[in-house]
């Protein structure tokens, strides 16, 4: 199935996403947290709504691909800036799912 890589990837970028934002609640300082609570939020939001439609036979999904492709960027950009573990697995997890996106764009 074409869609396995790039389902497998979202999953995963879903579920970091979800534990960091979870995780960044726990931090001394959630004020600075704040961005990276709402991207990795989004993020989650947008890689599980693409991976609900590629679990479809429904064709029409680039604008969806390039759209989560963008997220995904943004919050490894918003992560990579934190010292935290579960940022630095997030933006790994999200920079993973960018490469599927691209090679199923491809």
């Amino acid at each position: 199935m074409r869609n396995e890589k790039l389902i497998k990837a979202l999953g995963n970028c879903i579920n970091h996403c979800n534990y960091c934002a979870d995780a960044c609640l726990d931090e001394d300082d959630v004020k600075m947290m704040v961005d990276c609570i709402r991207i990795d939020r989004v993020c989650a939001e947008a890689c599980s709504s693409l991976s609900q439609i590629l679990a479809t036979s429904y064709k029409d999904v680039q604008g969806l691909v390039e759209y989560c492709k963008k997220v995904c960027e943004k919050c490894a950009d918003e992560c990579e800036k934190h010292e935290a573990q579960h940022c630095k697995d997030c933006a790994k997890a999200c920079r993973e799912c960018v490469e599927a996106c691209n090679a199923f764009a491809a």
